[in-house]
């Protein structure tokens, strides 16, 4: 009984162990996964933008209506 479960927990720790992958990412794939992280980048910048400068620009523009 001891030896089984010593060999379920040797299977897992072998199920879980990093193996290297020994893969080749071409050119293509490289540059589509850098241009998924720049346009991820880029909707964040756009998102911070919507966020905070259209409220900001409304916020001034009626405060320059009151004053005129």
């Amino acid at each position: 009984m001891k030896n089984l479960v010593l060999g379920h927990i040797c299977l897992v720790f072998a199920l879980f162990a990093p193996n290297a992958a020994l893969a080749y990412i071409g050119p293509g794939a490289g540059l589509s996964a850098i241009g998924a992280l720049v346009a991820a980048i880029g909707a964040v910048v756009l998102l911070v933008v919507g966020f905070v400068w259209y409220p900001v620009k409304r916020l001034l523009r009626n405060r320059k209506a009151k004053a005129n």
